[in-house]
């Protein structure tokens, strides 16, 4: 009998990690999980967690000995001195393991590469142009990857997605749009009419598992997108009226109030919160339409895995615990809560 795969994973407690990790096991494949010492990780079938150092590539190496592919879940908290500080050792740390291993180096990536004047459909080809910090240090992060992979030692392949949704808390789906969701209130970060790029973390890390698979075809280092969907403030807005419907959040004839995110009172913020301050420097994605065309992904795998999105918003929303009739959110809409900066859309 032919011994399943194995899949080394980095971060595999991080958000997009331990995706990851559940997707690989859920395929079959021998999953070694890392995690760092003094932390512990969920009881999945066909997953081994590792204690260690993303750093200790040594140990790592051999506890992984005979893995095919490492999946690069490691990544910075989401400030500009965070990013400058770990991102290049981050990325080290998981070109040294592999380049050990002889594995293929898979790396989830974001359109912060393309910038302000990206087009409205992003192919692989297309020219990157990063304007802001973080465009510019996935640029380098990628550079080094595509430079480890030149002397035959390790593959990689750079897996791009739209904004993650999905899977845990952290994004902009929880941290804003849906923030207060239950008491009737949508707020989106940009104009309703303008369509941006989104990725349901599920979906795309099938999609790993897909590229996994197909690893014997890749070239020693590639690009691929992973279109997930292409979705305008008003698409969230409608499918979350639905929902708001059903789980009784709106009064009777009563409709979902739809504001947007006030920028300058997160300017404001930024003085004090470099994590706003980030993120108002990613402004422009929301006023700016794109897309992700997936013509390489395609050619490799076939049709990308892809959840319709009221299915895949309902799980999002579940697993933050929101899908809860009102009656049952009566204490928490008592809780003192933060406020949220939003001006009304119309």
């Amino acid at each position: 009998m032919t011994e399943p795969a194995t899949v080394l994973i980095l971060g595999a407690r991080g958000r997009f990690g331990l995706t990851a990790t559940r997707a690989f096991a859920q395929a079959g494949w021998r999953v070694l999980a890392q995690l760092r010492p003094g932390t512990s990780g969920p009881a999945i079938p066909g997953v081994v967690w590792l204690n260690a150092q993303p750093g200790d590539t040594a140990w790592l190496a051999a506890a992984a000995h005979g893995a095919a592919v490492v999946v690069q879940g490691l990544s910075p908290v989401y400030t500009h001195a965070a990013w400058r500080r770990d991102l290049p050792g981050l990325t080290q740390a998981a070109i040294d393991v592999a380049r050990e291993l002889g594995a293929l180096l898979m790396l989830p990536a974001s359109v912060y590469n393309f910038g302000a004047t990206m087009p409205p459909l992003l192919r692989e080809d297309t020219a990157q142009a990063a304007s802001t910090f973080k465009g510019r240090m996935r640029m380098t992060s990628e550079a080094q990857v595509r430079a480890a992979t030149q002397d035959g030692r390790m593959q990689a392949v750079v897996i791009r997605g739209g904004d993650f949704f999905g899977s845990g808390t952290g994004a902009w789906l929880d941290e804003v749009m849906v923030k207060d969701i239950q008491r009737g209130r949508f707020t989106h970060p940009g104009p309703l009419n303008v369509p941006t790029a989104w990725a349901w973390l599920p979906d795309m890390a099938r999609s790993f598992v897909a590229v996994a698979g197909q690893r014997h075809r890749l070239p020693a280092f590639e690009t691929l997108h992973f279109a997930g969907y292409s979705l305008t403030g008003q698409d969230w807005a409608d499918a979350l009226a639905d929902i708001a419907w059903e789980c009784g959040w709106l009064p009777p004839g009563g409709q979902l109030h739809t504001g947007s995110l006030s920028w300058p009172m997160m300017r404001a913020l930024g003085l004090v919160l470099p994590k706003i301050a980030a993120l108002c420097e990613m402004r422009y994605q929301w006023h700016t339409p794109h897309s992700l065309v997936n013509t390489r992904m395609a050619a490799l795998t076939g049709a990308e895995p892809h959840t319709p999105f009221p299915e895949a918003l309902r799980a999002a929303l579940a697993e933050l615990g929101l899908l809860t009739s009102r009656k049952e959110t009566t204490v928490k809409e008592a809780r003192l809560r933060a406020p949220v900066f939003e001006r009304s859309a119309s």
